[in-house]
Formats: C-alpha cells, sequence, structure tokens
C-alpha cells in the first residue's frame, strides 16, 4: 500500500484505480462536516479515504458497480481502521431508488465517467471503460443518485471536464440541486482549463459563487503552493 503523505493514510487501487489529481483535487474541494455521506462511482474508495481522514465524525457508503474495485475499497479502509465509518456497497447506481438511502445524506460526492459512451479514446480494460466511459451510467443518471440520497439543504460535489459544464449545471437545477459553488482548474495560468469542480445543495435558491482558479503548476514549472498544501508536500 501507498502511504499519501507522511503518517497519512494508506491507500492500495488494485491496479486499476491509481491516485489522480481529479480525485485528490475533489477532495479538497468538498467542505467535509460531520454527517451520512455517500460516494457514487467510488472505484477503489480514494475520496472517500480522503475525507475520513479528514472529518472523524463523518461517515460514508461507497457505491461502485465493480466487484473488485469495491473488495479494494473495503481493503483500503480496514487497512486504516475505518470499516466503522466506511460501508462499501457493491450496486449499480442506475437503481439507486432501490439501492440507496432516500434523503438521508447531508453530502454526496462523485468522480464520475467524464465521455459519453463511444466517445474518447477506448479504454484497455472493462474496469478503465465502467471509470472512463458512460457505459455503466451517465452523467444524468449520476444526478439523479445525488438528488436521491441527499436530504434538503445537503450538498452534490463532483469533478468533471469544462467541456460538459453546461450539460452539468443544466441536469443539477432540473435535478433541484441548484449550483453554488464552481472552480476552473488549469494545469498553468496561460492554458485553458482542463478540470472544473462543483458544488450544488438540494433545495437551496439560486445564486453560483465562482471561486478563482485553482492553478497547478506556477510560472517557475514546479507545483503551485495551493498544490503543494493539497498533497501535504513541504517546500524544499
Amino acid at each position: 500500500m501507498t502511504e499519501l503523505w507522511k503518517n497519512g493514510p494508506l491507500y492500495d487501487g488494485g491496479g486499476a484505480f491509481p491516485i489522480t489529481t481529479d480525485s485528490v483535487l475533489l477532495a479538497d474541494f468538498v467542505r467535509a462536516k460531520p454527517c451520512r455521506a455517500v460516494e457514487l462511482c467510488s472505484g477503489a474508495g480514494l475520496i472517500s479515504l480522503l475525507l475520513l481522514s479528514r472529518e472523524p465524525r463523518l461517515s460514508i457508503d461507497c457505491a461502485e458497480i465493480d466487484p473488485a474495485a469495491s473488495a479494494a475499497a473495503a481493503r483500503n479502509f480496514a487497512a486504516n481502521g475505518l470499516s466503522d465509518r466506511a460501508r462499501p456497497l457493491c450496486l449499480d447506481i442506475r437503481d439507486h431508488r432501490t439501492a440507496l438511502p432516500h434523503a438521508a445524506c447531508g453530502l454526496a460526492v462523485c468522480n464520475p465517467p467524464y465521455f459519453a459512451e463511444g466517445s474518447g479514446r477506448a479504454p484497455e480494460t472493462e474496469a478503465m471503460a465502467l471509470a472512463r466511459s458512460e457505459t455503466g451510467c451517465t452523467l444524468a443518471q449520476v444526478v439523479a443518485a445525488a438528488a436521491w440520497c441527499l436530504r434538503t439543504g445537503g450538498a452534490f460535489c463532483l469533478v468533471h471536464r469544462p467541456e460538459r459544464l453546461v450539460e452539468l449545471l443544466s441536469l443539477m437545477s432540473a435535478s433541484g440541486l441548484e449550483p453554488k459553488r464552481l472552480r476552473l482548474v488549469q494545469h498553468r495560468l496561460e492554458k485553458p482549463p482542463g478540470l472544473v469542480l462543483v458544488e450544488g445543495r438540494k433545495g437551496a435558491r439560486p445564486g453560483l459563487e465562482v471561486l478563482p482558479a485553482l492553478i497547478l503548476t506556477g510560472p517557475d514549472g514546479r507545483d503551485a503552493a495551493e498544490m503543494r498544501r493539497i498533497y501535504h508536500r513541504e517546500e524544499n
């Protein structure tokens, strides 16, 4: 297993779910509070692991369709002594009305597949196909599952590609998850955004806060200060 930072949580992606920047940035974007939460398309549980390590009064259900990934998540939680607060659920989120709790969660979080089925680079394995393309669930189905699980006032946080931002915001508003915070992520200041982080709240009034862009790399080519903070890296 990999230690995420010095004296930090241990993680093993089981070969198919490595530590990725988008998941780490999403976990940092989430304003975790004591509550019951759900992670959709949870993979091996990296985002949940990061949130649980930050908020000791959080409990989370991890919904994942891939049995191998769900088993890897269970091992990760056990290795970190978190099995009492994290529950891996091997299920299809398209069955959310029967498989997931209704209006019970204060937080839903998701790093969903980015590409519509048949678009993007062809994945090498079935596990990668489920993680990258909408073969197992669409963006609309992810949003519907989050809306089902959240109580009024609960937050839905996810990361996606900027080219699908209009679609995402429309789906969220139509499902009663009003977009409230948005942050674009750029590799360099002069580059276009490659990711977008969004938070919506169930039943909230309209009003979107657009945060300053998160720039990953400084002018000197090194990780920017905020990136070092997120990754718990001391500046040399």
